[in-house]
């Protein structure tokens, strides 16, 4: 006879509790979750088996349902978008994304090259075979200086001058890192620019090398909304196509790069694209020659320009007073000159440009007081001075900017000659001072600093104030015990 307990009745007795359930971890949840999605799919895919009848023979099973089942894994849900709505769900992601995202599949390597606008083409035969346009239809903007260039792609040397990289050999050539035969033949160059502008109508950039007349008219009469032309290595004569693209905006001129090649852009090129390109934005002139003539006739004639850069000049003394003829002129940049003005005339003659607002130097040689002086009285209405890494900057040439009464924004890197008290006479004159950086200037030390500069300091809305690199880091080193002498960094290893 067995025996079975009954529950108590007495309500006395204490009744136990019931646990709660303890809550599910997320490794858990995925595999309930998976779990739960197999079932179903294993329920589905019975569903489409059909049922054997009782007067038939069993039928084989029909699986072309199953394989259309939208789960399987085997299935690409992007073939059910149109190439326009996965155009434009591919248009969203990053950049550096499209060239993984060509790699998955021969479709969406079709779409990339309709999605892709912008191309630097580094094999001439991928333009001169038409591959290129096959391959991506909708370019905007081409940059073919890499591949008018012969060079070992293979190479692990790499030579950066300017804007311009190329890969080169061992083998040392007195002529320069460029020979005259490495560049391919202008009428070469002006078929593939005839090319692109059959092509690419619509193009908005084109980036080039060696390029004539002929090639760069080809651009003129076919491109009608090009904005944008760099050209590398070209001369007077060139300009005559560049003076037809009545619409541009951005020119870059490259007539000579020491060590690559050299071209000759004087002021006979100058007042060519003066007279053409009668709307242009900015200009930016690297290694061209020139004087007060070339300036003069950009000045007059592009009344639209906002912006003039020259890099590497080799203009002739006197240009600085062309500039008051530059009348909408707002940013002045100096790159890399070894000279400002080697003789800009009598401060009379001069004139001034009352709209430049911003005067940028960077690594350019500044020990003329002549050449800087002129400079600063061409732009005496400049709001934003910036002076990067020239050479020569004492205190006495820049005490000369003091003409300069509007300052708002003065930024000093990488000035070393700059003292304490250099700085302080003149940032003290700057009545309408807000922003001041002071980075590596060496010479100028925090225990110099006058109670006169520290009020100057409280009321400015920007201090980026990092004068002394060596200063700086000996405040961040002090009490790790390096540098010291028998630190614990050094301590000498016993055997």
């Amino acid at each position: 006879m067995s025996y079975s307990p009954r529950r108590s009745t007495n309500p006395n007795t204490a009744q136990p509790q019931l646990k709660r359930p303890r809550p599910l971890s997320l490794p858990e949840v995925l595999s309930k979750e998976q779990a739960l999605k197999h079932a179903i799919f294993k329920m589905q895919a019975h569903s489409l088996t059909p049922t054997p009848s009782t007067t038939s023979p069993s039928s084989e099973t029909d699986l072309s349902s199953f394989h259309s089942f939208p789960f399987s894994p085997k299935s690409d849900l992007t073939s059910l978008l149109s190439d326009e709505l996965l155009l434009l769900i591919l248009s969203k992601l990053p950049l550096s994304q499209y060239l993984h995202n060509s790699l998955v599949c021969k479709r969406w390597l079709y779409l990339h090259g309709r999605l892709l606008h912008s191309l630097k083409i580094l094999d001439w035969g991928f333009l001169d075979s038409g591959r290129v346009f096959d391959r991506f239809p909708n370019l905007t903007d081409v940059d073919l200086v890499h591949a008018c260039i012969r060079s070992p792609r293979n190479s692990g040397i790499l030579v950066t001058r300017k804007t311009l990289s190329i890969h080169i050999d061992s083998l040392f050539s007195p002529n320069g890192f460029i020979e005259e035969g490495d560049v391919l033949r202008p009428s070469v160059v002006d078929h593939g620019l005839k090319l692109l502008a059959e092509w690419y109508p619509n193009i908005r950039r084109i980036v080039a090398i060696g390029a004539s007349e002929n090639g760069l008219l080809s651009i003129a009469r076919e491109c009608q909304t090009l904005q944008e032309l760099e050209v590398h290595c070209c001369g007077d004569m060139a300009l005559k196509g560049i003076s037809a693209c009545r619409n541009l905006q951005i020119v870059k001129l490259i007539g000579c790069i020491d060590g690559f090649y050299s071209s000759v852009i004087s002021d006979i090129g100058l007042t060519i694209l003066a007279q053409g390109c009668r709307r242009l934005v900015k200009l930016e002139l690297s290694g061209c020659e020139g004087s007060y003539d070339g300036m003069k006739a950009i000045g007059q004639c592009c009344q639209m320009l906002e912006e003039l850069t020259l890099c590497d000049h080799r203009m002739d003394g006197g240009w600085l007073a062309a500039l008051s003829y530059c009348g909408n002129l707002k940013t002045l940049r100096l790159r890399s000159c070894k000279s400002i003005d080697s003789s800009p005339g009598p401060d009379e003659h001069l004139g001034s440009c009352p709209t430049i607002e911003g005067l940028h130097l960077q690594r350019c040689q500044v020990r003329d007081r002549q050449g800087m002086k002129a400079l600063f009285l061409v732009c005496e209405a400049v709001r934003e001075i910036v002076l990067q890494d020239c050479w020569g900057l004492a205190d006495d040439v820049f005490s000369i900017s003091t003409v300069c009464r509007r300052v708002k924004l003065i930024s000093l890197e990488g000035c070393s000659l700059l003292t304490t008290g250099g700085l302080e006479s003149v940032v003290l004159s700057w009545k309408e001072l807000q922003r001041l950086r002071v980075v590596s200037c060496n010479n100028i030390n925090d225990s110099e600093v006058t109670p006169a500069l520290s009020t100057l300091f409280s009321v400015l809305k920007e201090l980026k104030w990092r004068p002394d690199s060596r200063s700086l880091l000996t405040s961040n080193l002090e009490g790790t015990g390096v540098g010291q002498k028998g630190g614990r960094f050094f301590k000498r290893i016993k055997p």
